[in-house]
């Protein structure tokens, strides 16, 4: 079983809503906007890291834009070690909610 943290299950729900457009200040700004909360780069970058060396991402560099002097971006992706990580933790999360009622929290 894989067990993620809370960070590191918003990080790749974003990478995966984001597909080729996934790269640090993109993931940034969705999750600000989902979380209503904003993250600092470093908030996204450490998970990345971790999230990369275990696998459940894969980094690789766009190529150049075409402006002049355009960059090339680290960008994201999910694996499918990735998904089944976050299939595994959804499948978690129903089952520790599901007798929970919606007036437990009125």
């Amino acid at each position: 079983m894989k067990f993620l943290s809370r960070n590191e299950e918003i990080i790749l729900l974003a990478i995966w809503r984001l597909k080729g457009n996934a790269y640090g200040v993109t993931i940034r700004e969705l999750v600000s906007l989902q979380t209503g909360k904003d993250w600092p780069f470093g908030a996204i970058y450490m998970p990345l890291d971790k999230l990369t060396s275990k696998r459940y991402v894969r980094k690789y560099m766009s190529t150049p834009e075409s402006v002049r002097g355009g960059r090339s971006k680290c960008l994201y992706e999910l694996t499918d070690i990735g998904k089944d990580a976050l299939k595994q933790i959804r499948t978690i999360q129903t089952e520790i909610w599901k007798d929970i009622p919606e007036v437990a929290f009125d």
